[in-house]
């Protein structure tokens, strides 16, 4: 009930405006006074993090945090693809039609999410992370960045009530899309802002989101190659990554409603 109301309050507010607000408020040192409510209230694990609760300036900076060396391992058998985010999966399968039911009568469109044209079917993979949760999101699978894109939209609200209230939810939100070049082919990972999501932030390009900057595309010739396990991005508040694939290249390992952790086998390439 109370999330449905933050919803039908939400619709009324100018959610772009109000995450810039929010996201400027988390990075004052202000908000150093929240940080210890923050952790309090939502149980945050900070027996991981490289600093303790004193340490953390902002509450963005909480949100940011890195971990200690080896707190996620990434498994390194040699067909795995692991977990980009600790969180939760919210689907896993196949699109039909192009695109999945992620809650009743609620549907994500591949082609709406990724902003372009896409013929027959591919596996997805949703992963939502809540305010606890670590906020830096890695590379699932080994390979070449062949492109970014960052597609401007509104913030709303991800959490599973939201998800179930607001048609066309996903493809509706401020968005960036990486798509790496693996042995199995293109492997796209969307990471989708939400309200409170002041910024998105990619490891290996400057792209700063809802600052007020119009849709990127950008085609990379000779991007990066980049390592499971590396940095990708980082939410600094806290949202959702959706992984798309040609279907039936992975066989995943993971179904609705698992938890998982950055860097723990999610599938296994299909040989």
């Amino acid at each position: 009930m109370k999330d449905a109301f933050i919803v039908t309050l939400l619709s009324l507010a100018p959610r772009k405006r109000g995450a810039r607000t929010m996201g400027w408020i988390a990075r004052t040192r202000a908000s150093k006074r929240m940080v210890r409510w923050f952790v309090n209230t939502y149980g945050v694990d900070l027996s991981e993090a490289t600093r303790s609760l004193a340490d953390y300036e902002t509450l963005e900076d909480l949100f940011v945090r890195k971990l200690k060396p080896g707190a996620r391992p990434i498994d390194a058998e040699p067909h795995a693809i692991v977990s980009p985010v600790d969180g939760k999966v919210a689907f896993v399968g196949i699109t039909k039609g192009g695109r999945v039911e992620i809650a009743p009568k609620r549907f994500l469109k591949v082609s709406d999410l990724l902003a372009e044209k896409v013929s027959g079917e591919h596996d997805a993979v949703v992963l939502y992370l809540s305010p606890k949760d670590y906020h830096r999101v890695h590379v699932p699978r080994e390979g070449r960045v062949t492109s970014w894109k960052y597609v401007p939209g509104t913030l709303w609200p991800v959490f599973p009530a939201a998800v179930r209230r607001v048609k066309g939810l996903f493809e509706r939100n401020e968005r960036v899309c990486v798509t790496l070049d693996t042995e199995q082919g293109p492997l796209h990972a969307v990471l989708v802002g939400a309200f409170g999501v002041g910024r998105i932030t990619l490891d290996f390009c400057d792209i700063v989101t809802n600052t007020g900057g119009r849709s990127k595309v950008q085609k990379l010739d000779s991007g990066p190659e980049l390592q499971r396990g590396d940095g990708l991005g980082v939410f600094h508040l806290g949202s959702t990554v959706v992984l798309v694939a040609p279907p039936g290249k992975w066989k995943w390992s993971i179904q609705t409603g698992d938890v998982v952790r950055v860097g723990k086998a999610i599938g296994s390439a299909v040989r």
